[in-house]
């Protein structure tokens, strides 16, 4: 597995599996070591207030945000209406996914 696969970006969306906020999705705006990542969502968790979380405890989703990303190489900060704006994004573009995809819920309806 190379670096880039087993750690996540900055402005990526990820999904938090373990503790208090599991099943949220955050947004990844520093990386603080081998093992943590610090997560905001621009809601209840603020950019000025971020979740140091275990890198084993969260899901890596394929979306980034240029926008973020950008905004914290440029100038080191992000706003939460942007952090709120690219997880609004991702699950738009996500639950899009979903309706073109056959949702069954684990029923089979014979015609």
């Amino acid at each position: 597995m190379s670096e880039s696969d087993s750690y996540p970006e900055l402005g990526q969306v990820v999904q938090i599996l373990q503790g208090r906020e599991a099943g949220q999705f955050a947004v990844v705006i520093k990386k603080v070591d081998s093992r943590f990542v610090l997560l905001a969502d621009g809601d209840k968790r603020k950019y000025d207030r971020p979740k140091k979380k275990n890198m084993q405890h969260i899901a890596y989703t394929p979306f980034i945000s240029p926008e973020v990303k950008r905004s914290l190489l440029e100038t080191g900060r992000v706003t939460n209406g942007k952090l709120r704006y690219a997880i609004k994004k991702f699950v738009e573009e996500y639950e899009t996914d979903l309706k073109k995809g056959d949702q069954l819920d684990g029923e089979r309806r014979c015609n």
